[in-house]
């Protein structure tokens, strides 16, 4: 808070941030809160649904489980040749190779204590979650749609429940989880439609509004939301999402960020490449002088829960592991286990890195477990992050693009067409030209078309990293950004990743670049709510009024600036909010 406050003014800090919720959806968590807080609320981006048991059967605990979801044979080889390459650069035994005592391999064993005092929590057993209702009026939110008040045990069931709670109810229960952002995207599959994505991201959203920061429905219309979007939303999520907040959630306007840009901000810098290891999608994006470059922007299908199961999968190969039944996606409360033990303990150092770690069971119909045992190769796991094969991270398998071609292509037909150009919008504003390269002379944010589409590559952290910054295709702005690198999500925090990033990337540089120097910068802001601190920032200082979008003209039209504007022309919306002009 102390950078904040060096930013901005006093005055503007408590008069703009106070009405003002900042919200950074997620794929995993939603990071969200106050723009005057010193940091967001972090809740796990779900909710559980009661089921009525009619058509269950099979009954899904999980809305959005793939039925394919076990690792294939080729998988599995080519994940036990990444441990081996892993192996042989961090000095520690292969896959299937004996440790014998006088060992060459230098061994390292970790703390056990390294949470134990700070998050005693985290070390104990996590309690099935109260499915009931309670019947004092503090739980009226969760019921809201209720509808019946007769006092039969189905009634007393809560509706639905949000967050960590969602997570931990037995299966048991007659719940589903549901995720309705995965993998970046909404989580539209045959299995879960638009409809109810959308009414699941209002209703958690909702209840975190209610719930934590306290703000009631009749007070909505006082509040403005500035949301900070991953990169790799395209632009009808966008305009779900817009919808979400303005119409169903009722503030009174919102304004749209992208995550990179507000990243750079949020730790006071101007130029960057910003590398965010979320929970299931990594993204990659350089910013020049406030401007997201968006051809250099990747995408890579992995995260920080897919380490946690291969720290699973690491601890069952060497037989580390409990007898008990452990499964990170039928079980969202051994998800929330295996979280927790991978950042306790894993870090990317040198040597056999071992600890004494708590596991926890929750067998079906069974009290919950806890069970003391050595953890191994607690460096392996997070160096999948280089070697993504490790991970496995296709489990949940990206919906088709078709399941998005029932709605009108938001961006197709407007790359050529001149509209017509409002009055009062100065020169940088004016929509009316084809070539969208040349909307980055004039400082335009990143838009995508279906013959645009964001790189998504299957490759490793490192040469994604390198790839990005090269295509920028300038030496100058090269060597800028190779020692200007940031590392942002909660991923960002493991011990010993920062060197292994500045190692690999300078290896992954062609050797006829002219690049010898790269630099991981240090973070002002915790990794983990950096781009939610940056889009708090961004709100507050308010350098573009024109980027509000008031909810009556939403509502009314869509997009209404000025002359009567739609969302149809969605790079005109964006190049709004996303977009910062050098004073």
């Amino acid at each position: 808070m102390d950078y904040t406050k060096s930013v901005i003014p006093p005055h503007l800090l408590g008069d703009r941030s106070s009405n003002l919720v900042v919200i950074n959806p997620g794929s995993a968590n939603i990071r969200i809160g106050r723009a005057q807080q010193n940091a967001p609320f972090s809740i796990p981006h779900c909710i559980a649904r009661r089921t009525t048991g009619a058509n269950q059967s099979p009954r899904r605990n999980v809305q959005d489980q793939m039925l394919n979801s076990q690792v294939t044979t080729a998988q599995h080889v080519e994940r036990e040749k990444a441990y081996d390459i892993i192996a042989s650069l961090l000095k520690i035994p292969f896959l299937d190779e004996e440790v014998v005592n006088n060992s060459s391999y230098q061994r390292k064993t970790g703390r056990v204590d390294v949470l134990s005092q700070q998050n005693s929590r985290k070390e104990s057993t996590l309690p099935w979650t109260d499915v009931f209702q309670k019947t004092s009026s503090s739980s009226a939110a969760l019921d809201a749609t209720e509808t019946s008040s007769h006092e039969t045990s189905e009634s007393k069931y809560k509706e639905y429940i949000c967050g960590e709670e969602a997570m931990r109810i037995s299966p048991t229960e007659p719940y589903c989880l549901r995720r309705p952002i995965r993998r970046g995207h909404l989580n539209i599959s045959q299995h879960y439609s638009m409809q109810q994505v959308l009414e699941d991201l209002q209703a958690i959203w909702d209840w975190i509004l209610i719930e934590k920061l306290h703000i009631s429905h009749s007070e909505r219309s006082m509040y403005s939301a500035l949301i900070v979007v991953p990169e790799t939303f395209d632009n009808r999520e966008i305009k779900e999402i817009l919808s979400v907040v303005l119409r169903d959630l009722r503030f009174s306007s919102a304004v749209v960020h992208q995550e990179g840009l507000a990243a750079v901000f949020g730790n006071g810098l101007s130029t960057a490449c910003v590398v965010n290891i979320g929970g299931q999608v990594t993204s990659v994006i350089c910013v020049e002088d406030g401007v997201a470059l968006p051809h250099t922007q990747i995408t890579l299908r992995f995260g920080g829960e897919d380490i946690s199961r291969c720290l699973l999968w690491t601890q069952r190969h060497h037989q580390t592991w409990p007898p008990i039944r452990t499964d990170a996606i039928a079980k969202p409360i051994d998800l929330l286990m295996l979280n927790t033990l991978k950042e306790s303990y894993c870090q990317i150092n040198e040597g056999v890195v071992e600890a004494v770690g708590v596991v926890h069971s929750y067998e079906d119909g069974l009290p919950p477990g806890s069970h003391k045992t050595k953890l191994t190769a607690l460096n392996v796991a997070p160096m999948g992050l280089f070697y993504p094969t490790l991970l496995v991270p296709d489990v949940y398998p990206p919906p088709p693009r078709s399941w998005f071609k029932d709605y009108e292509d938001m961006l197709e037909d407007t790359w050529h067409v001149d509209f017509p150009r409002r009055p009062d919008a100065p020169d940088v504003y004016y929509p009316g030209m084809s070539n969208p390269l040349q909307m980055w002379d004039n400082n335009y944010p990143y838009v995508m078309s279906n013959n645009q589409q964001k790189k998504e590559e299957n490759i490793g952290l490192a040469l994604a990293i390198s790839n990005s910054i090269l295509s920028t295709g300038r030496i100058d702005l090269q060597r800028k950004l190779f020692c200007s690198m940031q590392l942002i999500g909660g991923v960002a925090l493991t011990n010993g990743l920062i060197s292994a990033v500045e190692d690999r990337v300078i290896n992954a540089i062609p050797s006829n670049e002219a690049i010898d120097v790269v630099e991981v910068l240090q973070s002002r802001t915790n990794p983990s709510y950096v781009a939610w601190r940056g889009g708090a920032i961004l709100g507050v200082i308010d350098y573009g009024q024109e980027a509000w979008i008031h909810r009556e003209d939403w509502i009314q039209n869509g997009v209404h600036v000025a002359a009567g504007r739609k969302y149809k022309d969605s790079y005109y919306l964006q190049a709004q909010p996303m977009c910062y002009i050098n004073s």
